[in-house]
């Protein structure tokens, strides 16, 4: 009857530890969970899968992630030796040049303007986007933007050689 008692004692000494062990299983796993819902997780892809820390932006017209500085640059029309790139509206184009896809800045979406042919603006309402010696953007009547039609940052005063 000994033997029996403490063959018993015995068996439930080691299941408490057991069931103790899972216990501090358990609260790891709260823990871990609670601590990745606590946390501020930073997500820099926007809903297009493009890493917007390192500059990208979903081109709506070549449906892929675009750096949002690559296109043709257009300064504002009242800083047309502009450095910021921050300021300057971007222009991208499809493949047959029958949209123009423009970056507004301070703007987090793009608008699309087509036309209708060859050697004709580029309108969405009242935007337009005119080729002449390059490219003028107009909202209305209003030139708001113009550049020389050169794809990329503009250099202006560089110390060095291109």
């Amino acid at each position: 009857m000994k033997k029996t008692i403490t063959f018993l004692i015995i068996v439930l000494i080691v299941s408490s530890c057991k069931l103790i062990d899972q216990n501090d299983d358990d609260d790891e796993n709260t823990i871990v969970d609670r601590t990745s819902k606590d946390s501020i997780i930073v997500n820099d892809k926007d809903e297009n899968g493009c890493l917007a820390s390192a500059g990208y932006v979903w081109s709506k017209v070549n449906k892929e992630c675009v750096k949002g500085f690559s296109g043709i640059q257009l300064n504002p029309v009242d800083k047309p030796n502009n450095q910021d790139e921050t300021l300057s509206a971007y222009v991208l184009f499809d493949e047959d040049a029958s949209s123009a896809e423009v970056f507004l800045p301070k703007d987090t979406t793009s608008i699309i303007l087509t036309r209708v042919a060859e050697g004709k603006p580029w309108i969405l309402k009242d935007w337009q986007l005119v080729p002449s010696n390059g490219y003028v953007l107009k909202k209305g009547a209003v030139t708001m933007f113009s550049g020389d039609g050169e794809i990329g940052k503009k250099e202006i005063e560089t110390d060095t050689e291109q």
